[in-house]
């Protein structure tokens, strides 16, 4: 028998928290948005239109959750987004010219100058300030696979208790998947790959037919599969599934013993907001006047100490072609054992968050060029794939019941479940069930209380958003994130208050959807 080519899946989850805060002229947190931009979105986007243009075979999926498409079409943000850009671009030619500025660091600079101008152009001139505009032309093409998910990235298994609120955050993400991207998804993201077998039930009820879980779901399932991950189950329910090989990802995502740890590639956390004098930084400060990151890195990873060499993008560039090569080859070993077996090919499936390419990992865009134009023309053993075209390659998927699982830390809820944010859960639950009481007594809403249910909705899935305990877990923007889980649950509180006693105020709900504007076409009966 002729063994089947491998077929390699490579899923990138794109998402960022909902940050809009028009009541500043500047805000720290916004610039997690224009720096995913510049650093990963556009050099993405730069990536697959060159493969496009070369006429190199390819396939990748993504998924853009609804608060990050959101923010990627909302006016106020992408002023915001074009001002940050055009500073970015004048402080890196400002600093390039200084007389006092070594001539290694002066080169660095000019680089960056040159990667802003032309990333500034390509927002402007070839996406037309549009990102989704073009990640749908895209999907038109084929080349990319476009995968729904939730809408605030909810941990969905720590939710199940409320059904009506696991359903409402499913049914206003593929809500919004179809508003931006004019297309009904079968595929869908769970956010963290947090997965239960309680989940089923409202997936499929949603028209959802397959998900990616991390491969030990799949492992630990019951009965343990034949083909572990290299082979997609079917659940009880009916539900498809396919399983992340986290052995593989680890080779690229891994900070210490992956790709990103080499010496050669730019150091992420050392930023050139913290290494020059105020002064110079004052094109990119932020109002308090504290030191704040600017993307702008000129050291490379070198080694473990605080001494660190000069980025040079030349020798990274060198050493990317490299990796590509040892990730290609590792799928193969990985999946040559399999590749006769069960008249079907192997899956090998890597799947990251897309922050990964070019904003943690700088180099990651180029690497993803690489892997994608070696597996074209120089693995005839592999052959890229999406998740729906992994499944329409096996006639026969076995069924088994997989394990409740994640990807984050121990494999579970942990991260979500920490001692410094273990408060989040009831308190979303109590809001949650809250809601539906809410929704229950009122099923024909018009008007101003229509508006104001709509708010209360917006709020609460605000709130139910993974990120802010998982930044509280990991200590990282924590204030601000503690802040947002208590304002977002403090405003359901009052939009809920005011619905029970009728004493709706048009000017509060005006001011609450000015501010949160997410999900412009939500309907509170998705949480009936």
């Amino acid at each position: 028998m002729t063994p089947f080519p491998t077929l390699l899946g490579l899923v990138l989850h794109a998402h960022l928290p909902f940050v809009r805060h028009p009541e500043h002229e500047d805000f720290l947190e916004e610039r997690w948005l224009f720096e995913a931009v510049l650093e990963c979105y556009l050099p993405l986007l730069e990536v697959l239109d060159g493969l496009m243009r070369d006429g190199v075979p390819h396939r990748v999926a993504l998924s853009v959750s609804p608060t990050l498409g959101h923010m990627l079409t909302d006016p106020l943000l992408l002023r915001r987004l074009g001002r940050h850009l055009e500073k970015i671009e004048r402080f890196v030619a400002t600093e390039s010219q200084r007389p006092e500025v070594p001539e290694t660091t002066a080169t660095l600079l000019r680089f960056y100058r040159d990667r802003t101008r032309r990333m500034r152009r390509a927002f402007v001139e070839t996406h037309g300030g549009h990102l989704i505009s073009s990640l749908r032309r895209l999907a038109r093409s084929g080349s990319v696979e476009l995968v729904a998910t939730a809408a605030t990235h909810a941990f969905l298994p720590l939710l199940i208790p409320c059904p009506a609120a696991v359903r409402a955050q499913i049914r206003v993400g593929i809500a919004e998947h179809q508003r931006l991207f004019g297309e009904s998804p079968r595929t869908f993201w769970l956010p963290e790959c947090g997965y239960d077998p309680a989940l089923d039930d409202a997936l499929t009820g949603s028209g959802i037919e397959v998900v990616v879980l991390e491969g030990h779901g799949l492992i630990t399932g019951a009965p343990a599969p034949e083909m572990g991950i290299r082979a997609p189950v079917q659940t009880p329910r009916g539900l498809l599934a396919v399983g992340r090989d986290s052995s593989l990802c680890k080779l690229v995502w891994d900070a210490r013993t992956g790709y990103p740890g080499n010496a050669h590639y730019r150091e992420f956390h050392r930023d050139a907001g913290y290494d020059l004098p105020p002064e110079r930084l004052h094109p990119l400060a932020i109002p308090t006047g504290e030191p704040a990151p600017t993307g702008i890195k000129l050291h490379r990873v070198t080694g473990p100490g605080l001494e660190k060499l000069p980025y040079d993008p030349m020798l990274a560039s060198a050493t990317v072609g490299a990796h590509a090569t040892h990730f290609l080859h590792h799928v193969a070993a990985a999946t040559s054992a399999y590749r006769s077996h069960a008249g079907a090919p192997p899956i090998a499936l890597a799947a990251f968050d897309a922050e990964l390419f070019g904003h943690w990992w700088f180099e990651g865009p180029q690497w993803l060029d690489q892997v994608l134009r070696q597996l074209a023309f120089e693995h005839p053993d592999l052959r890229a794939a999406g998740p729906r075209e992994l499944l329409a390659n096996f006639p026969i998927v076995e069924q088994i019941e997989p394990a409740p699982s994640s990807w984050g830390a121990g494999g579970h809820a942990a991260t979500w479940l920490a001692a410094e944010n273990d408060w989040i859960v009831p308190q979303v639950l109590s809001a949650s069930f809250r809601m539906a009481a809410l929704v229950q007594q009122r099923p024909d809403a018009r008007g101003l209380e229509l508006r104001a249910l709509n708010q209360a909705l917006r709020e609460l899935l605000l709130a139910q958003a993974s990120d802010w305990p998982f930044l509280i877990a990991r200590g990282t923007a924590s204030d601000y994130a503690l802040g947002r889980v208590h304002a977002h649950l403090a405003r359901f509180a009052e939009l809920a208050s005011a619905l029970e006693a009728g004493t709706v105020a048009a000017g509060r709900v005006g001011e609450l959807e000015a501010t949160d504007n997410v999900f412009p076409t939500i309907d509170y009966r998705v949480f009936a």
